[in-house]
């Protein structure tokens, strides 16, 4: 029923802002989005979703990323409808496709637009609450027997106890993307290096934005190599990126785990968790 609700849904905004859509994206299990084009041919993205909270706080975290450039421009939204148009970037390789010895120098760019946003007037959210909403989310899984097997209460809790300590040791906070992984980084070209998509925006350590990529190292040069060169290149500090990797060590565990995720990188994962 939902599918069909956000099918009309999309159907009529495509008559209502004289869209040509084209194909769906894969993945997504939050909104509909797919390829469109407005009526001079300019190629954009819409996006649809039954949660129309989270289109409106994407909206506003679009809007507060917006003078970086490192973020999709908002062409059209109907928070009412739960629907955003936005630009497609282009050529939009996700980063996790991207060669890794680029990776690190290409976040640098990244994360210094990012991060020199301006805090809004409005309250934002904060690192602590993301982090305590994500640790209860994922932590449901731990009853699946195929998880129980790699990563168990001691090694989850052992990890939303370093997760408080970096949060009550956090220096400088910066306004963060929040979500930023290589498969929420699209390549914009030369001239504009990595783009950010889906936004879940607060005020939080600046390491938090690196930790997924220094993560995604995995089975490739390695997490704490990795590590280093991201530290590096980001002038972030390297003992306090690599705790916090260590701290959500256990998400990716379970997100290989649960979609069969090759073995070495999980145990490459479940080693840090020691």
């Amino acid at each position: 029923m939902i599918k069909v609700d956000l099918d009309r849904t999309t159907a009529h905004l495509a008559t209502r802002w004289n869209l040509t859509l084209g194909p769906p994206f894969d993945g997504g299990s939050s909104a509909t989005v797919v390829r469109c084009r407005w009526s001079d041919g300019t190629p954009a993205v819409l996006k649809v979703s039954e949660d129309r909270s989270l289109i409106a706080a994407q909206a506003a975290a679009l809007a507060l990323f917006a003078p970086s450039g490192k973020v999709p421009a908002v062409l059209a939204a109907d928070e009412e409808a739960g629907a955003l148009v936005l630009e497609e970037v282009l050529p939009g390789t996700l980063a996790e496709d991207l060669p890794a010895y680029a990776l690190p120098a290409l976040w640098a760019d990244l994360l210094a637009g990012l991060h020199a946003t301006d805090p809004p007037a409005h309250p934002l959210g904060t690192l602590r609450a993301r982090c305590e909403e994500a640790f209860a989310r994922i932590g449901r899984r731990l009853h699946d027997p195929v998880v129980a097997a790699r990563i168990g209460p001691m090694e989850w809790a052992r990890a939303m106890q370093q997760c408080a300590r970096l949060l009550d040791t956090t220096g400088t906070t910066v306004v963060l993307h929040g979500d930023l992984h290589p498969g929420n980084a699209l390549d914009g070209g030369p001239a504009r290096g990595l783009v950010a998509v889906d936004p879940k925006a607060c005020l939080g350590d600046p390491c938090f934005d690196a930790v997924d990529l220094v993560l995604a190292g995995a089975g490739r040069e390695g997490v704490t190599a990795r590590c280093a060169a991201v530290a590096g290149a980001c002038g972030l500090d390297g003992d306090r990126l690599f705790a916090w990797a260590r701290t959500f060590a256990p998400f990716s565990v379970v997100a290989h785990v649960a979609n069969g995720g090759p073995e070495p990188v999980v145990d490459e994962l479940v080693q840090l968790l020691h």
